[in-house]
């Protein structure tokens, strides 16, 4: 008796787009089985299987409904497949420079607009003794992640006060006013990363 071959993987073509490591990594993460995934994306077992060991590449709709069960963002099975992969590089002499009052701030990436909510800046900022950072007083959507790398700073988050030192990092919401003070007579120096980008999303 010779075993029908199910019409399902038949339309799925051998194509060089490899989705499988990504489906199965996710589904076994989720702890769901290849029934459970298969059931919810309303195709056979064999099928998912197949495609999770890369033996075929699924159909687009195929696709789109496997990424349905799993919860999956198609931006995430695809972004190996783009065409362009940028690597940016800013030279130490070509960055743009913002000041606030006497508070600089050099530019080290650009923002992505493609990246949309992943998109984000950063820089160095150069605080001179007795000032301060001013923008974030008042509070904005995103996080923050700094590390100080010259000085001693000062950091305000809501009615706390956090002393950083060389090396010392810190990462926090930005709703919440916050601002970075240089109380000493030396120069403070940090690198900071914002998401979404304030200052260089022009």
């Amino acid at each position: 008796m010779t075993h029908s071959q199910n019409p399902e993987d038949k339309k799925e073509k051998r194509v060089p787009y490899h989705f499988g490591e990504k489906l199965r990594m996710v589904r076994e993460h989720k702890g769901l089985t290849l029934k459970i995934v298969a059931d919810k994306a309303g195709v056979s077992e064999s099928l998912v299987s197949q495609i999770e060991r890369n033996r075929v590449s699924p159909a687009i709709d195929t696709l789109l409904a496997l990424a349905d069960a799993l919860d999956i963002n198609l931006e995430f099975l695809f972004e190996e497949y783009r065409r362009e992969r940028p690597v940016q590089i800013i030279r130490a002499d070509e960055r743009r420079t913002l000041a606030e009052d006497d508070v600089i701030y050099e530019e080290l990436a650009k923002p992505d607009e493609s990246e949309k909510e992943n998109s984000f800046e950063a820089y160095v900022i150069k605080i001179p003794a007795g000032s301060h950072t001013h923008r974030g007083s008042y509070g904005h959507i995103g996080r923050e992640l700094g590390i100080i790398t010259k000085g001693t700073a000062l950091l305000k988050y809501e009615k706390k006060e956090y002393i950083l030192n060389v090396g010392d990092s810190v990462s926090f919401p930005a709703g919440t006013p916050h601002t970075l003070e240089n109380n000493s007579k030396d120069l403070v120096e940090a690198i900071w990363i914002v998401t979404p980008p304030q200052r260089f999303n022009q």
